[in-house]
């Protein structure tokens, strides 16, 4: 039983290093795309965090950008004035309440990630096509549960 449990042990460390390394390039490539495209890390976070509201069918504002990248007010304004000035987005007026400003992201910021990443999205689409809906349903239940873990207080 102890043996069972050190293998399985083993085998799971073994996931984890591949999950570090991945990360680790994930990240490297990250930056790259951010230092081709004159960006600060925290504008490329930024754009992904907006790029995945819309994608939710949520509305961004300062204020709740602001919270996700655990930015005071002076930094998120300084971030969407220069995103602004790239003309990577935009501040648009609440139709609803003119008082409230919302953040979308342009095309020309969709563009440009399309040319970068677009490549490394078909290729992950087309890896996770080889698996079986069940061997697809383990990968989202486990990268689901992994987001979890990250985000509990003291990860």
């Amino acid at each position: 039983m102890a043996k069972q449990q050190a293998a399985d042990e083993a085998a799971g460390m073994d996931l984890v290093h591949l999950l570090r390394e991945v990360t680790v390039r994930l990240d490297l490539a990250g930056a790259r795309f951010a230092g081709r495209n004159g960006l600060h890390p925290t504008d490329l976070r930024a754009l992904i965090s907006l790029l995945d509201a819309a994608r939710a069918g949520e509305q961004s504002t300062p204020g709740r950008l602001g919270d996700q990248l655990g930015l005071n007010s002076a930094g998120t304004t300084a971030l969407i004035d220069r995103l602004e000035r790239l003309g990577l987005l935009r501040r648009v007026r609440d139709t609803r309440d003119r008082r409230r400003v919302l953040l979308e992201v342009d095309d020309r910021a969709l563009a440009l990630g399309q040319s970068f990443f677009g490549p490394l999205i078909e290729r992950t689409l087309a890896l996770l096509a080889t698996f079986e809906a069940d061997e697809q349903a383990a990968i989202r239940r486990f990268l689901s549960g992994l987001g979890e873990a990250v985000t509990e207080e003291g990860a």
